[in-house]
């Protein structure tokens, strides 16, 4: 029995011949022989959903958006290429489910192995939703007491705000983003809440040497660096790095307030 929709997730897309999970961008992923057929996506910046993105034939995206849009919705990136979103949390049965995975899987597969597959096997349902922690790490009270204490250090500095980007808080000076929070999933699909900064190219690859810090995707070619907190947090370490990117972007009557 499928123990969460994750768990029913990786039973759907796992039965397939030579499917394999792989993470990209913080989203488990499913493939087979080097050929994207699934992504797994739960509260995509801030959206909310709990869903598939497949890689399905032409037409069928057209055809479940604008009959089932209770169910089926245009996925951002790879919905201009064809690609279908499900969501899995709302009406749709797991028999449903798992044959518009195997759809997807038929698409990109050889035909040798296409040919191989058998009968879709049964998908026991999943017994409960995702809590709103799982959905969110933002929301479990960890994620709220560290939302906390970042607003009080932030927020005192001169002319910061809170906002949100792509789902996500982020605090500016005057009109720039310094700092951000995100939740991203690793491996085995546990929530790693990183803290982004800017830190300049330069100083990248030496603080790379550290493991809790990596190069963000989209923002590292601008100098940011991503801080993972979720082992815990050094306070003292947070406030630096936030202080330095606050006073690379601020304006000079900013400078004279905060000194």
């Amino acid at each position: 029995m499928a123990k969460d929709i994750s768990a029913a997730v990786r039973e759907v897309c796992l039965w397939l011949p030579e499917s394999e999970e792989y993470l990209s961008h913080g989203s488990p992923n499913f493939r087979v022989r080097g050929k994207t057929y699934a992504t797994y996506v739960i509260n995509h910046h801030g959206d909310g959903r709990v869903a598939l993105w497949l890689n399905s034939p032409e037409g069928t995206q057209d055809h479940y958006t604008r009959t089932e849009p209770d169910s089926f919705f245009v996925p951002p990136y790879v919905g201009p290429r064809g690609w279908l979103g499900v969501h899995l949390d709302k009406k749709l049965s797991w028999k449903r489910i798992a044959e518009l995975v195997r759809q997807a899987y038929e698409k990109v597969a050889p035909a040798p192995l296409v040919a191989s597959l058998g009968r879709t096997p049964a998908i026991q349902p999943p017994p409960r939703k995702l809590p709103a922690a799982d959905r969110d790490p933002l929301q479990s009270r960890s994620g709220q007491a560290l939302l906390k204490r970042l607003r009080k250090l932030y927020l005192s500095w001169p002319e910061t705000s809170e906002g949100l980007q792509f789902g996500w808080p982020v605090w500016r000076a005057g009109k720039k983003t310094f700092a951000s929070l995100h939740a991203a999933r690793d491996t085995k699909g546990r929530a790693r809440l990183k803290l982004y900064f800017w830190v300049g190219i330069d100083a990248q690859g030496l603080m790379t040497a550290d493991s809790r810090f990596e190069i963000p995707a989209y923002l590292g070619h601008q100098g940011w660096i991503a801080l993972d907190i979720s082992g815990g947090c050094d306070w003292e370490q947070v406030r630096a790095l936030a202080l330095a990117s606050y006073r690379h972007f601020a304006l000079r009557r900013m400078l004279a307030a905060l000194d």
